[in-house]
C-alpha cells in the first residue's frame, strides 16, 4: 500500500488558509521544520536560544521566524526584560497554526479525530463495530468529517493540512480471531482504503501501522521525559507495540516493526504461547463474557470499564507476565532504555499493568542484560488516532529531533 496519496501534489505557492506553499527553497523550508520541531520538543524559546541550538545565525533566525509568525504558526509571548540589551521574546506554537484529522480504524471501533498544531483532541466521532469492512469505514468518513470541519471556525477550516490513517495491516488474516466473516474481510486486499478516504477528505492522506501510530504520538506528544530507545505496548483488541531508536520512530521494511504480538513468552500454565493470546483486550473481553458479564462496553469508553476484579485481576497478572517477558527479550537484542505502557483503558488499570510489569521483569534472570526502565504511557487511549494525526503533521512540519543544522 502506497505510504502518501496527495491529490494536488503540485499545487503552487500558497496553500489554502494561508500556510507556507511550495516557493521556498529546499533549504529553506527544512530551516523553517527545523525550528517548529525545536518549539515542539522545548516549548516556547526566544530567538537567540535558536540560534544557539542550532548553529543558524541570528539574523537567519528572525527572517524564519518573522514568516512563520506572518503564516500564523507561531505566537509571540510577553517579553523578558534582562539586565543587558534587548528584551528576548519567547515564541510558541499557536494551537489555531494548523489542524489534522486522525483517522484508527480499530477491530471492534472506528475513531476519527480532529487535532489541533499542538496534538489536542478538538472533537471526535466514534462508532462501534462487529468486524471491520471497508465500506463501513469509508461511510463513517463521508459522515464524520463533514461534522468534525463545521467545529471550527470557518476561517480556520482551510486549516486542515492532512489526514492520517492508523490501522492494523492485513486485517484479513485474523479472521479467526475476531469472528468475521472471511469474504467480507477479503475486501481489505482489494479496496485501496488509503485513495477512497483521500477523494473523500480532498487533502494529503496517509497511513501508519495502528500500533506504531500510537507510539509516534507518544514521541510528538507525550509528556514527561522521552528516552532516546524505547519499546511501547499498547493494549487494544490486540496487544501492538512500536520502537524508537535513536529518538526516531523506526517502523522497518514494511511499516510493520516492533509488532510485538506474535512474539513467544511463557504462559500462565508455562507452556509457550503468542503475547497476545495474555495480553490483549479481547482476552479481558472473552473472561468477562465466559463470567456472564457485558464485555461490548470495553469498547465504548476506555476510561471507565465496569469489570469484576475476579476477572480483572487475573488478567492484569497475565498480562504483565508476558510483558515482561517480551520486555527482556527486547532489552537483550537492542538495549533499551524504557518500555512504556499504554492502551484502550483506564488510567489506573495502565498504572496496575505498569506496576506489575516492573516486578514480573525483575522476578526474571537479568544476568549480562541492563533491564530497561518500566514506565506508563503519556497520550492514552486515543493515542492511535492522535497518532494517525501526528503523521501528517510530522511529513509537512518536523525533521529529525537529532537533526541540527549548521549555516551554509
Amino acid at each position: 500500500m502506497p505510504q502518501d496519496i496527495d491529490p494536488s501534489p503540485d499545487r503552487p505557492t500558497a496553500d489554502p488558509g494561508g500556510l507556507r506553499g511550495s516557493n521556498q527553497s529546499g533549504m529553506r523550508a527544512h530551516n523553517e521544520r527545523l525550528v517548529l520541531s525545536l518549539l515542539r520538543q522545548h516549548g516556547a524559546l526566544a530567538k537567540s536560544d535558536i540560534a544557539r541550538i542550532t548553529g543558524l545565525s541570528a539574523q537567519t533566525v528572525s527572517v524564519i521566524m518573522r514568516s512563520l509568525e506572518q503564516d500564523g504558526l507561531l505566537l509571540r509571548g510577553t517579553p523578558q526584560r534582562g539586565k543587558i540589551g534587548q528584551p528576548s521574546v519567547p515564541m510558541s506554537l499557536s494551537p489555531e497554526g494548523a489542524y489534522f484529522l486522525g483517522l484508527k480504524i480499530g477491530r471492534r471501533s472506528v475513531d476519527l479525530t480532529l487535532v489541533d498544531f499542538l496534538g489536542r483532541a478538538q472533537a471526535t466521532r466514534r462508532r462501534t463495530y462487529r468486524y471491520p469492512t471497508p465500506g463501513a469505514v469509508v461511510a463513517f468518513v463521508a459522515e464524520a468529517l463533514p461534522q468534525l470541519v463545521a467545529t471550527l471556525p470557518p476561517a480556520l477550516r482551510a486549516r486542515i493540512a492532512g489526514l492520517g490513517i492508523a490501522m492494523p495491516f492485513q486485517l484479513w488474516a485474523w479472521v479467526e480471531y475476531i469472528g468475521a466473516p472471511q469474504a467480507e474481510m477479503d475486501e481489505w486486499r482489494t479496496r485501496d482504503i488509503q485513495a477512497e478516504i483521500a477523494a473523500i477528505a480532498g487533502m494529503p492522506v496517509h497511513v501508519q501501522n495502528d500500533a506504531t501510530a500510537a507510539c509516534g504520538a507518544e514521541l510528538t506528544f507525550g509528556t514527561g521525559e522521552k528516552p532516546k530507545d524505547f519499546l511501547y505496548f499498547f493494549f487494544a483488541y490486540f496487544i501492538g507495540g512500536g520502537l524508537v531508536l535513536n529518538g526516531q520512530l523506526f517502523t522497518g521494511r514494511s511499516g510493520n516493526a516492533a509488532g510485538v504480538g506474535p512474539m513467544p513468552v511463557p504462559g500462565p500454565d508455562g507452556t509457550v504461547r503468542r503475547l497476545l493470546t495474555v495480553a490483549s483486550v479481547s482476552v479481558l473481553a472473552e473472561a468477562m463474557e465466559a463470567a456472564g458479564q457485558d464485555a461490548a462496553q470495553l469498547w465504548e469508553n476506555p476510561d471507565a470499564w465496569q469489570v469484576s476484579d475476579a476477572v480483572l485481576t487475573p488478567w492484569i497478572a497475565s498480562a504483565a507476565e508476558g510483558l515482561a517477558s517480551a520486555a527482556l527479550s527486547a532489552a537483550a537484542l537492542l538495549e533499551i532504555e524504557a518500555v512504556l505502557i499504554d492502551g484502550w483503558m483506564p488510567a489506573p488499570v495502565r498504572a496496575e499493568i505498569t506496576r506489575q510489569t516492573h516486578a514480573a521483569l525483575h522476578r526474571l534472570d537479568l544476568a549480562g542484560v541492563t533491564p530497561p526502565a518500566i514506565r506508563e504511557g503519556t497520550v492514552g487511549p486515543q493515542a492511535r488516532s492522535l497518532g494517525a494525526a501526528a503523521i501528517p503533521l510530522s511529513q509537512r512540519y518536523m525533521v529529525d529531533q537529532n537533526s541540527f543544522l549548521k549555516e551554509v
